[in-house]
């Protein structure tokens, strides 16, 4: 029987770890991005989808998290021009950091905002929050000052009913914010998702008690809507 010296057997244990470790490591999958990057391949599908057919001009942009993105606003809004651009799980920072690639290019008439539940669900403070709405609103007055910005009130969602207060002073310091500009609307989508006993309608939201469905944007749209409804030409008087 052949005698195998001790250190030779540790390096060749050592090799086969090695081997291993390395094979393990080229089939995990690849870490995600942190911060607004992780949303880099969806803002390109976006500008691949422009590139393949031009966006409307003068529509109405609407842009934030995940109950914009199941707002099928073409159907909800006949007659209006209007465009998706919301991507699941994001914060106003994102769509802040985006901002050159997902609002400014199309010079909306009108941008309709969602964002800020995943903000505070993430830990953000209400203060947070608004100075990132602020700092958004400020980019769309000074770089499309003839946009109207309507900015959706962060809604009572049964499942994160623990949020609620945060939630309501989030609304109070964008709406704060919002009525103290001029072109900014802040529509408050809470009273009308409540039931008699103050208690969020859980027949408006779907099974995950956070994402609505068509009743949730039934209401949504009768609130939004006059709001976006294009203003009709003067008629110049016959000569």
């Amino acid at each position: 029987m052949r005698f195998t010296p001790p250190v030779a057997r540790l390096a060749f244990l050592t090799s086969l770890l090695l081997v291993h470790v390395t094979r393990a490591q080229s089939t995990a999958p690849a870490t995600q991005p942190a911060g607004p990057e992780r949303w880099e391949d969806k803002i390109a599908a976006f500008e691949a989808r422009d590139r393949a057919a031009p966006p409307p001009r003068d529509a109405v942009l609407f842009v934030g998290s995940s109950s914009i993105v199941g707002w099928k606003v073409g159907q909800f809004f006949p007659g209006i021009p209007t465009m998706n651009r919301g991507f699941g799980g994001s914060e106003i920072s994102d769509s802040l950091h985006f901002f050159d690639r997902i609002v400014l290019p199309y010079r909306p008439r009108a941008i309709v905002f969602y964002a800020g539940e995943n903000d505070i669900a993430a830990g953000e403070s209400p203060r947070d929050v608004a100075r990132d709405f602020e700092k958004f609103a400020a980019r769309v007055r000074n770089e499309l000052p003839h946009t109207k910005l309507i900015f959706i009130g962060l809604k009572p969602s049964p499942s994160r009913w623990k949020l609620i207060e945060q939630f309501r002073e989030t609304n109070r310091l964008i709406r704060a914010i919002v009525e103290s500009q001029p072109n900014m609307v802040f529509i408050d989508v809470e009273r009308a998702m409540l039931d008699e006993h103050g208690q969020p309608r859980a027949a408006l939201f779907v099974k995950d008690m956070l994402h609505m469905n068509r009743a949730g944007y039934e209401i949504w749209t009768e609130l939004v809507r006059p709001h976006v409804e294009p203003t009709p030409l003067t008629t110049a008087p016959a000569r």
